[in-house]
């Protein structure tokens, strides 16, 4: 036999073998995959899309079942559940992780960044990696940020034009001790609530407000129980896509491979999808008969100021090099 064929049928032999090897590295598995939001907003879309690049990347042995609207519990409820194994992901807001992580509190700072271009350079750089990096010793691993979108305030009282317009309203906000400090430098009354009770507490006029991308306005119709929606943009929202580790760590490197790539090319896709849905969803809104309104860069300049003391406090509870990169890659991402 000539060299070149030997050559040729040792390269596909070792082809086929390597293929094999990848197929056995590969099992039948169903995940299933809970978040809190409706299956008409771009969390959803992206559990789709991550659920059709894993199918395709495992030859199909990978199902994903998708559980939206809470009903696999709320995001704490949802993370004890990939903690104890018993679901095998999710895809809560970052908020939720400060409880474990407090350092997560930092991507919750508020006025910290501007534009979508930095929030992802935060969250895709060091930085992100960094609180990416604390959460198996939780029982948890992550497979990078989704987008969820800039928070912005609504409620039945007036509009928010300046910082003085929050003084007295009562705001629905995540239990977050970031949030519920912030809020109160404004002089609000936060409340701390699962997003499930939302709904309920503004019909019933239990609290004035609450604050959300334009998405989650949108898709879960507070524009029924709220007349004002301003465009305060206090806090850049990313959502976190969460395995639980005791599934992970059942995966073959094949496996895990095969989930971290989808995750990174449904990643793209979510943000572009989620962006787009943000902007459409302020006509919409206007349309079911909010009124809404910007706020002139000098008064959230003013508003910055005023959460400024807030932020510092938290800060100095926090891991000093964790700060200290926060505050080193937020420098970069602003110039």
């Amino acid at each position: 036999m000539k060299p070149f064929i030997r050559c040729a049928l040792a390269t596909a032999v070792l082809a086929l073998s390597a293929t094999a090897t990848l197929a056995q590295d590969i099992q039948e598995r169903t995940i299933k995959f809970g978040h809190l939001n409706n299956t008409d907003h771009p969390v959803s879309f992206g559990v789709k899309r991550f659920s059709e690049l894993l199918a395709a990347k495992t030859g199909g042995k990978f199902k994903v079942q998708e559980f939206p609207s809470n009903q696999l519990g709320n995001e704490m409820q949802q993370q004890s559940a990939l903690q104890g194994g018993v679901q095998e992901m999710s895809a809560p807001a970052t908020t939720s992780l400060a409880g474990i992580v407090k350092e997560f509190g930092l991507v919750d700072f508020p006025f910290a960044v501007s534009t979508f271009e930095q929030a992802d350079a935060l969250l895709d750089g060091p930085l992100g990696q960094a609180l990416i990096a604390r959460l198996p010793e939780k029982g948890l691993v992550a497979l990078g940020y989704w987008d969820l979108g800039f928070r912005n305030v609504t409620n039945s009282k007036r509009p928010i034009t300046k910082a003085e317009d929050l003084e007295g309203l009562k705001l629905r906000v995540i239990p977050n001790p970031v949030f519920l400090e912030s809020f109160k430098a404004f002089k609000a009354n936060p409340v701390p609530m699962p997003f499930a009770e939302l709904y309920g507490a503004l019909e019933a006029k239990a609290v004035d407000g609450q604050e959300n991308p334009f998405a989650v306005i949108l898709s879960n119709k507070f524009y029924e129980v709220n007349k004002f929606v301003s465009a305060t943009n206090h806090v850049y929202a990313a959502n976190i896509v969460l395995v639980s580790k005791r599934f992970w760590d059942k995966l073959s490197p094949a496996e895990q491979k095969a989930m971290h790539e989808a995750a990174d090319e449904a990643r793209g896709y979510q943000r572009q999808v989620s962006r787009a849905a943000a902007q459409k969803a302020v006509g919409e809104l206007q349309a079911k008969g909010m009124q809404y309104n910007t706020i002139a860069p000098a008064e959230q300049a003013r508003m910055g100021a005023v959460v400024k003391p807030v932020l510092e406090k938290f800060a100095a509870s926090y891991d000093p090099a964790i700060v200290k990169l926060y505050n080193d890659e937020l420098a970069k991402v602003r110039k």
